[in-house]
């Protein structure tokens, strides 16, 4: 790296390699989003509605989040495109890709996914060029998470050949549905279907819910969700069906049919294995999040990075100027690590893409192991990345100071925007709980990583080691691992194969701990199996925050691999050294704790990671123009006007040392 000293790489070269295989969706959006795609400071919320709903037509449809459906519709069949396509959007607008990521990613994806031939044909080019708005009508007031529990009822009378939607209770409203308010003419509706007298599960319908007026069909009540915190142009609703009917051939029966005497068949014929694998289609909309949340993070660091190379506070007696934010050891620690988790979420994000674009992408049957490896993985990944988002934009906030309050400098709009993140497509805590149950044996094999807890008895009697899914660079992986020699005391903390088993070996000890712990709770509480995961339940979140942690690093360590630069691949790697050992510093209590490291070994990788912030110094800049970001879309008014004020003190001062 001693051609890095002024920080000079080439910065092309490095976002050649972040724009990765869709490089081409990532450059069509910079070159057409201009700045009128952009958010207005200070508009209410009547008119960030109006400007979203006007320009959701005007967004490209060929290389956009329309792109997942099929070429005879008039998309391009590329699903991990239309992933890309969310990341770019939320570095533009997030209030435009969430109204995006509604009618396309979860109404249009569900019609597409959960419908059949006649639903695609009579309703997909209409979804896709915006002549039919939609919204997703899953999550109820009473049930959000626990989605396998929705009160909403569908039943069928097969004198009408149609079926009753009806909203029993006002804990049964479906609620914080995006389009609902304002835009919505048709929904995509979650209820219990019952026929012939017996449940068969959650299943969806495509239901109309407002005329060609704009106004509610007989039946449903539509409300507004009312003032939120962020995504001020995006219509949060309320809906109520009283009694509404439902033609039968509106059932999205992809996996469920119902005949018009009312019988009932499935492929699948346990109700919950089918449940799950309707929702394991629909996993897409929980990998956008991720990445948009990422993409909204790396927005905040480029602000906060290029302010901080920018913004002068403090003298020193030998220097002519104050010193820049960046200089200082204390803001390197705010901002440096940040960055590099993020790089390596960057690289998670997409490997995962790249499995979803390769598992849900074909024309041919789903293997059932790859797709719940992605629904786990895209759960860990998800619940991450949008904690981080939280942090991570908070903290450049701070780092701007009185700046960073401004709503003309983007940082509160970014922090408000994404706060939901953490909450939407599945609340991070539950999300965390599914990616540990995919990691027991038995459990997985037997019920799916989705399955909830109910047969505790049965996992916590079979469940005896964890599964240990190699990232892609499984053969890089474990040749790394198995160089490094026995005694750790005699490998540098920089060392990638004693890092990459440093977090194996964590992630290991913790499973072994939970699958102890949960089979001394079956042999003591069978009866009582909530008590049995319930009292697991701080190790469960635990072990499944190490697993991410893993395969993040395993994921950076792929990508390094696919660097062919030489000076890219060395820049990589010392920021995957910083990523690496600060996650280790924050966790250093258990380390000590668990005999895996010693005081003085601890205390080194302390001194270590301050030597790579003084290292990176130099390449900050480097690292956020490696996202790539258009200073247009950055929206940030300080970065336009600091140098002019930067310039005007510095001549004062030159003036008054020459008093």
């Amino acid at each position: 790296m001693s051609d890095h000293a002024s920080g000079r790489i080439e910065v092309t070269r490095l976002r050649d390699l972040l724009d990765g295989p869709w490089a081409e969706v990532r450059n069509a959006h910079r070159d057409q989003l201009d700045a009128r795609f952009l958010p207005v400071y200070g508009e209410t919320g009547d008119q960030a509605r109006e400007r979203i709903t006007r320009l959701i037509a005007e967004l490209p449809v060929k290389l956009g989040i329309a792109s997942a459906f099929p070429t005879e519709y008039g998309g391009r069949s590329d699903v991990g495109g239309s992933i890309v396509a969310c990341e770019m959007l939320a570095q533009v607008d997030l209030s435009l890709m969430v109204k995006a990521g509604v009618q396309w990613g979860l109404f249009g994806g569900a019609v597409d996914a959960l419908g059949t031939r006649r639903h695609h044909d009579a309703y997909l080019r209409d979804i896709i060029s915006g002549k039919i708005l939609g919204c997703f009508a899953m999550t109820e007031t009473g049930h959000g998470s626990d989605v396998q529990q929705l009160r909403t009822t569908c039943t069928y009378d097969p004198r009408t050949q149609t079926f009753d939607l009806h909203t029993p209770h006002e804990a049964a409203r479906k609620d914080y549905i995006g389009n609902a308010a304002r835009d919505g003419r048709m929904a995509v509706v979650f209820a219990q279907l019952i026929t012939e007298g017996r449940r068969h599960g959650v299943h969806a319908w495509l239901v109309p819910i407002r005329d060609a007026q704009g106004d509610p069909l007989p039946g449903v009540t539509i409300g507004d969700a009312g003032p939120k915190a962020g995504l001020l142009g995006v219509d949060n609703g309320r809906l109520s069906f009283d009694h509404v009917r439902v033609p039968r051939d509106m059932l999205l029966d992809r996996y469920g049919q119902v005949a018009e005497d009312g019988t009932y068949s499935s492929p699948i014929e346990d109700d919950a294995r089918r449940f799950f694998t309707m929702l394991g289609t629909l996993v897409r909309g929980r990998v956008s999040v991720g990445g948009a949340a990422s993409a909204a993070t790396k927005s905040a660091l480029t602000i906060a990075v290029r302010y901080g190379d920018i913004r002068r506070q403090f003298d020193t007696p030998d220097a002519d100027r104050e010193v820049l934010l960046n200089d200082y050891l204390a803001h390197q620690r705010k901002l440096l690590p940040a960055l590099a988790t993020t790089y390596a979420l960057h690289f998670a994000q997409a490997e995962l893409v790249a499995a979803l674009n390769e598992v849900q992408g074909g024309d041919g049957p789903v293997d059932a192991h790859r797709q719940r490896e992605l629904e786990s993985r895209a759960a860990g990944l998800k619940a991450a990345q949008t904690w981080h988002a939280t942090r991570t934009i908070q903290m450049c906030r701070e780092a701007c100071g009185g700046a960073g309050y401004l709503a003309e400098n983007r940082l509160p709009a970014l922090k408000a925007d994404t706060d939901v993140f953490t909450t939407f497509e599945g609340d991070n805590t539950v999300l965390l709980q599914l990616v540990a149950k995919g990691l027991l044996t038995g459990y997985r094999d037997e019920f799916g990583s989705l399955d909830g807890w109910g047969r505790a008895s049965f996992v916590a009697e079979q469940v005896r080691e964890m599964v240990l899914e190699r990232t892609a660079a499984r053969s890089v992986i474990e040749r790394l691992i198995s160089a490094v020699p026995g005694r750790d005391e005699e490998v540098a903390v920089t060392d990638r194969g004693w890092q990459l088993k440093v977090f194996e070996d964590r992630e290991r000890h913790l499973l072994d701990g939970v699958v102890r712990r949960l089979r001394n709770g079956a042999a003591t509480k069978k009866d009582r199996p909530f008590d049995i995961f319930n009292d697991v339940q701080d190790h469960v979140l635990a072990v499944a925050a190490a697993h991410v942690d893993r395969v993040t690093l395993e994921a950076f360590v792929a990508g390094i691999e696919d660097a062919t630069d030489p000076e890219v691949q060395a820049l990589l790697s010392r920021v995957c050294d910083l990523y690496a050992l600060t996650v280790i510093e924050a966790h250093k209590g258990w380390f000590l704790e668990h005999g895996r490291l010693t005081p003085a070994r601890a205390k080194a990788i302390t001194g270590v990671v301050n030597g790579l912030l003084k290292e990176l110094r130099p390449h900050m800049r480097t690292l956020v123009d490696g996202f790539g970001i258009p200073d247009t879309w950055l929206h940030c008014a300080v970065l336009r006007e600091e140098p002019r004020r930067q310039e005007d003190m510095a001549a004062h001062d030159a003036a008054g040392r020459g008093r």
